[in-house]
């Protein structure tokens, strides 16, 4: 449960409201009404954001203990170790959409994989990197990828996924599509401070149909 663990967590690190606020881009009331459960459904990005803040991931946050399991094992055959990370939400595979989804469930994987949460893709604009419409994408928190890799970023309050492209010389960021259908949205100057990197995209786990 996130109330009374990110109040413990911002007093253990020595942070007032103000200052993890100000960390996550957002007001005093808000961090408020966080820790006293007054906002149950806290928009994906911010559980990022809070986490990153109290130097924790999004799973030990939110009280989602890693559930990790193996598998019957048999002399000819390596054992299979799984656990759960959680989906957070959708993440727009096209024109970016409004980041303020529900938690979903879990995606199960292999346990050497070093994700922090899921997004579920929504569009076509990937199809390039062989990520559907509804494929499950796992990501590790972080806030910055080299050129070329694909990550999760929020423009303002929408979220979306594409390869990042950033030259700081030029103080120009490319978020570009695999989709030839869809044009690179291209930030410069000022407009560079409403993006904001929250992971790389490590995997991908396509839909059954």
């Amino acid at each position: 449960m996130i109330p009374n663990k990110l109040k413990e967590m911002r007093k253990a690190k020595g942070l007032t409201l103000e200052s993890l606020a100000e960390m996550v881009g957002t007001s005093r009331q808000t961090i408020h009404r966080y820790e006293n459960g007054i906002i149950s459904n806290i928009p994906p990005e911010k559980v990022v954001l809070l986490a990153e803040a109290l130097d924790t991931t999004p799973s030990s946050l939110m009280g989602w203990e890693e559930h990790t399991e193996e598998f019957p094992t048999f002399d000819n055959i390596i054992p299979i170790i799984t656990k759960r990370i959680p989906i957070l939400g959708e993440i727009a595979c096209g024109e970016p959409i409004y980041a303020n989804e529900e938690y979903e469930s879990y995606a199960l994987t292999d346990a050497s994989l070093d994700a922090d949460f899921c997004l579920r893709a929504k569009g076509d604009s990937m199809t390039g990197a062989r990520i559907l419409d509804g494929d499950i994408v796992f990501i590790r928190s972080q806030n910055a990828v080299d050129n070329g890799e694909i990550a999760a970023v929020i423009i303002g309050d929408e979220a979306t996924l594409k390869r990042v492209y950033y030259y700081p010389d030029d103080e120009k960021l490319i978020l570009s599509a695999e989709n030839p259908k869809y044009a690179p949205l291209v930030y410069v100057g000022e407009e560079l401070s409403q993006i904001k990197i929250i992971g790389k995209a490590i995997s991908f786990q396509s839909r059954i149909i």
